[in-house]
């Protein structure tokens, strides 16, 4: 500690009497004495408020290199390698923005909230990238970056950020490939991307992910007719589908992840029996609310279960006609759930239990509804 203290002293003197170039040599000579050493978090921000001084004070083409030689180090002091991120030129901030460990979601988010799309396009070609950062990177990038972070095997995507992605790629083909082929997207939402794609790009993804493709083409409307013959009681896979959701309900397994987990495979008869053993509600409620084209119902239903955005547009797709709903109603529906009061849709709830078990409550139904 004190022969680097000594060291990094007289690098110090060296900047406060030296020349362009003795500057710049003292940097060079300070990068290579912190990449062949060891040194802890305190030597290592040490060695930053020196590089970071003397990067202040040299060219473009010197903080390039700078920024290259640090991007890799996993030690590279963080305050520099920040620094070089947000410089305006792009050779300066790429190299770190794709590769630099240093940098945390914090760092990229403001990065990619404020910065150039080549900024952005350098984010997302990173090892790595957290839904909240791929979110920034879908909504405010440009097709470059969009098709870079669709590439990007490493990107999370949050429920939001793959639909928002999926309405960009109506009108690009390249991108709905890229989207296609992610082992992670949902097969709702890849089924809507292929529905709205160009007859070759349809074709192509559906012989490449045919364990994605299902029922695309089949009305829903159909199967809601044929709920009673296909789903009813006297159906051995409804009878099946109850045994089993009903044992992990008393079990104490059966919540929201369950439901989002079966409307994203298509399980008709275990989301209908499913919401029915959480809301309490008659089986033939819950069916109205899933297959109605008004979506009220199933709207205030998740609404007073505390579904997420995300599991109530599952249930949404798996209710609609050919699994398909035009981005400009998933928005409206997105907006009509946030606005809705939870304890409205509780209440909503609590009546049609009333209607099925009159004995639970006092109230009458009228009252209750009004």
């Amino acid at each position: 500690m004190n022969e680097t203290h000594s060291i990094l002293q007289d690098l110090e003197d060296a900047i406060a009497r030296g020349t362009a170039d003795s500057r710049e040599r003292a940097l060079w000579h300070a990068t290579d004495l912190l990449i062949a050493g060891r040194y802890c978090e305190e030597e290592i921000a040490t060695f930053g408020e020196v590089i970071g001084r003397l990067a202040d004070e040299i060219e473009t083409e010197a903080r390039a290199k700078l920024a290259h030689r640090l991007a890799r180090i996993e030690y590279s002091p963080a305050s520099v390698v920040r620094k070089l991120a947000f410089d305006d030129a792009i050779e300066v901030a790429g190299p770190v923005l794709r590769e630099s460990e240093r940098l945390d979601d914090v760092a990229l988010l403001e990065n990619a909230r404020t910065k150039s799309q080549a900024h952005l396009l350098a984010i997302a070609e990173r090892k790595s990238l957290s839904p909240a950062v791929t979110d920034v990177l879908a909504s405010r990038g440009n097709s470059a970056v969009a098709n870079a972070v669709a590439r990007n095997q490493g990107a999370q995507f949050s429920g939001s950020g793959f639909l928002h992605m999926v309405q960009r790629a109506e009108n690009d083909s390249i991108l709905a490939e890229h989207l296609g082929r992610r082992l992670d997207i949902p097969r709702h939402l890849f089924q809507q991307l292929i529905a709205k794609a160009s007859d070759d790009v349809g074709k192509r993804l559906a012989e490449e992910r045919p364990e994605l493709v299902g029922e695309i083409h089949s009305s829903v409307a159909n199967i809601a007719g044929d709920l009673q013959s296909k789903f009813g009681p006297g159906s051995r896979n409804y009878f099946v589908a109850k045994r089993t959701v009903s044992i992990q309900h008393r079990l104490g397994n059966l919540h929201e992840s369950t439901i989002a987990g079966y409307a994203v495979a298509h399980k008709v008869e275990e989301v209908m029996i499913g919401l029915a053993l959480l809301s309490g509600l008659p089986a033939d409620v819950v069916e109205r609310a899933l297959f109605d084209r008004n979506r009220e119902m199933l709207l205030m239903l998740a609404k007073a279960l505390h579904f997420s955005w995300d599991t109530t547009m599952a249930l949404a797709f798996l209710g609609a006609r050919e699994h398909r709903i035009t981005a400009g109603e998933l928005q409206d529906l997105e907006r009509d759930y946030a606005r809705l009061d939870m304890q409205a849709s509780r209440s909503v709830i609590d009546f049609y239990q009333s209607r099925k078990n009159p004995a639970k409550t006092g109230r009458e139904p009228r009252a209750l509804a009004h």
